[in-house]
C-alpha cells in the first residue's frame, strides 16, 4: 500500500470532532549580558572514562544543555490563535474537505482528504504555536503560519503572564512572521550565526508541542541549506531534532545558547514527528523582520527564472565538471533575466560574485539583492562561460498584511445580523430580534453560532442593526448578550477588543 509524503506546518489545533482512525489530528506545525553567553560544552566522556587515544575513534557522547535551557527559556513563549474555519461549496479541488483554499486551516486538512468531513456550521478553532522574544520591549519572532488569518493572537510567557498580542507583519515566502506585545523588561535570546554550524553539531529545540509548554529537545544538525518544496527562499537547517505540532516558531540553539533556527515544518507520513526537521536560518529571519518593522513588507528581487538542481548526467551533458550551478530550465518574457539573454539549458554558475553550489542558492542570493541593481550573472552556455549582467527586477508578492477580520467588517461585536422576517418573528412568539447570519471575533470566541437570535445587550431590547451597532459602539470592553437558541434563551458574555 503506498503512502503519500507530506511536509507538514507544526501548528496545533485544538478542534471539535479532531479524533479521525482513532489517532489525533494534527495540522501546519536587547541581546543577553555576555555573561549569559558563555559556551555550554560539557566534556564528551567516554563509557569507560579512559581518554581516546590519539589515532582512535571519536567517541561522542551526551551534551548537558540544562544551562541553556535555564538561560534562554524564559524568553520562549507559548502562542494560542484563535479563528474559524470557513465551509465552502464542494468545488475544493477535490480534497473532500469544503474548505476555503484561503482559510488559514486549509493547509492541515487538505493532507487528511475526504475521511475527515468538517460540520456544516463555521466552528472556533483554536491553535498553538512557539515564538521568542527578541527585544526587551516585546518583539517577538514566529512562523507566519502560526499567526496568518488568526482573529485573536495570545501569547504566555514562562512566569503564566499572558498578553494580547498584536501581528505587525507577516512574509509568508519565508514563513516568517513578527508580533508585539506590550511589555516591558523582557527575557530575551542571542542571535547566532548559523553560517557557522556544521552537520554533526548538537542543538536544542524548545517550543510547546502538543501544547506543552517551555519542552526542550536535542538532537544534532543532518544537513545544511536544503530545498523544499514550495519554499524556494529559504536554505533550512535539517535536523533529528524532536519537533512536534505546537513547536512551529520556537528557536533553534547552538552549544553557546544562540538562536540558529525558528523550527518550521517537518517531513512526515503520519502528521508526527519521524525523524527529519527543518529550521529557517535565523540570519533569513532576521532580514524579514528588519523589513517588516521598518516598512510593514519585505521587498525581493527577482530574475524572473525556473532553476533546478544537476546531477551527475545532466552535468556531462553541458560540459560541467561537476554537478555544480543552477539549471535554467525555463525564462520568463519581458522578464530581466530575459531582457540580459539569459537562456533554457543556461546554467548559471555565479551570481554577483558569489559562487552557486546548488539551484537553492540562486533564489535566496537574488531575493536579497535590492531591486534595481545591476549584477554580474555568469553562465555555461555550450561549454563556454560567459557573463551577462542583469537588472534585477522586484518581485512581486500576495500581500502579507493580515486581511480585516470579519470582526472589523461586522462591527465591534464580530456580527452578522438581520431583522427577523415576520414568519421567524411568530415562531419565536412574536418578539423581536436579530437573526445572526455569521459570528467572528469576540462573537465567535464566546460561542455565538449562525441561526442565534441577539434579543438584548446588556439589557436594553434590539430591534435593528443600526440600534446593536450603536449599543456596541458605546458599550464597555465587557458586554451580554441575551440570546435565543432553540428553545433556550441564554446570556453570553462577550469580551470586546
Amino acid at each position: 500500500m503506498s503512502r503519500r509524503i507530506v511536509f507538514v506546518r507544526n501548528t496545533l489545533a485544538v478542534m471539535i470532532a479532531a479524533v479521525v482512525g482513532g489517532s489525533y489530528v494534527y495540522f501546519r506545525g536587547a541581546d543577553l549580558p555576555s555573561a549569559q553567553a558563555a559556551a555550554i560544552n560539557t566534556p564528551l566522556v567516554a563509557s569507560n572514562s579512559a581518554p581516546a587515544a590519539p589515532a582512535g575513534p571519536v567517541v561522542a557522547a551526551a551534551t548537558d544543555f540544562s544551562g541553556i535551557v535555564e538561560r534562554a527559556g524564559p524568553a520562549v513563549v507559548n502562542i494560542s490563535v484563535t479563528g474559524k474555519v470557513r465551509k465552502v461549496a464542494d468545488d475544493d479541488g477535490g480534497n473532500g474537505n469544503g474548505l476555503d483554499p484561503n482559510d488559514p486551516f486549509y493547509e492541515f486538512f487538505k493532507h487528511f482528504g475526504p475521511q475527515l468531513q468538517m460540520p456544516q456550521q463555521p466552528r472556533v478553532m483554536h491553535g498553538l504555536g512557539s515564538g521568542f522574544i527578541i527585544s526587551q520591549d516585546g518583539l517577538i519572532l514566529t512562523n507566519a503560519h502560526v499567526v496568518d488569518g488568526a482573529q485573536e493572537v495570545v501569547v504566555k510567557l514562562t512566569d503564566r503572564r499572558e498578553f494580547k498580542a498584536k501581528v505587525l507583519g507577516i512574509d509568508k515566502q519565508s514563513d516568517i512572521a513578527v508580533i508585539r506585545i506590550d511589555a516591558k523588561n523582557l527575557p530575551t535570546v542571542q542571535i547566532g550565526d548559523p553560517t557557522r554550524v556544521k552537520v554533526g553539531e548538537p542543538v536544542l529545540a524548545i517550543g510547546s508541542p502538543y501544547g506543552f509548554d517551555n519542552t526542550a529537545t536535542a538532537g544534532i544538525i543532518s544537513a545544511k541549506s536544503r530545498s523544499l518544496p514550495d519554499d524556494n527562499y529559504v536554505p533550512f537547517i535539517q535536523t533529528d531534532v524532536a519537533v512536534n505540532p505546537g513547536n512551529s516558531g520556537g528557536p533553534l540553539f547552538n552549544l553557546r545558547g544562540e538562536v540558529i533556527g525558528i523550527n518550521s515544518q517537518i517531513y512526515s507520513q503520519t502528521g508526527g514527528f519521524q525523524g527529519l526537521s527543518f529550521s529557517i536560518p535565523i540570519d533569513v529571519a532576521m532580514k524579514v523582520e528588519q523589513q517588516l518593522v521598518q516598512h510593514g513588507k519585505v521587498t525581493r528581487g527577482r530574475l524572473g527564472v525556473s532553476v533546478q538542481d544537476l546531477n551527475q548526467a545532466l552535468s556531462d551533458s553541458f560540459g560541467l565538471k561537476k554537478a555544480q550551478g543552477a539549471l535554467v530550465s525555463s525564462v520568463e518574457k519581458g522578464s530581466p533575466a530575459d531582457k540580459a539573454g539569459v537562456q533554457p539549458g543556461d546554467v548559471i554558475l555565479s551570481f554577483n560574485g558569489h559562487e552557486i553550489d546548488h539551484s537553492v542558492d540562486l533564489p535566496t542570493l537574488v531575493a536579497d539583492t535590492a531591486p534595481g541593481s545591476n549584477k554580474p550573472l555568469e553562465v555555461m552556455r555550450a561549454g563556454k562561460v560567459r557573463t551577462l549582467n542583469v537588472t534585477v527586477g522586484e518581485m512581486k508578492q500576495a500581500s502579507n498584511e493580515a486581511p480585516a477580520s470579519k470582526a472589523e467588517k461586522q462591527g465591534r461585536l464580530g456580527l452578522a445580523v438581520r431583522p427577523l422576517e415576520k414568519d421567524e418573528q411568530k415562531q419565536l412568539g412574536g418578539q423581536n430580534g436579530l437573526l445572526v447570519e455569521d459570528a467572528s471575533g469576540p462573537a465567535a470566541v464566546a460561542g455565538i453560532q449562525s441561526g442565534d437570535v441577539i434579543l438584548a445587550l446588556n439589557g436594553t431590547p434590539v430591534t435593528s442593526v443600526a440600534q446593536l451597532r450603536k449599543l456596541a459602539t458605546e458599550a464597555g470592553k465587557n458586554v451580554a448578550l441575551l440570546v435565543e437558541r432553540g428553545d433556550e434563551k441564554i446570556f453570553v458574555p462577550l469580551a470586546l477588543n
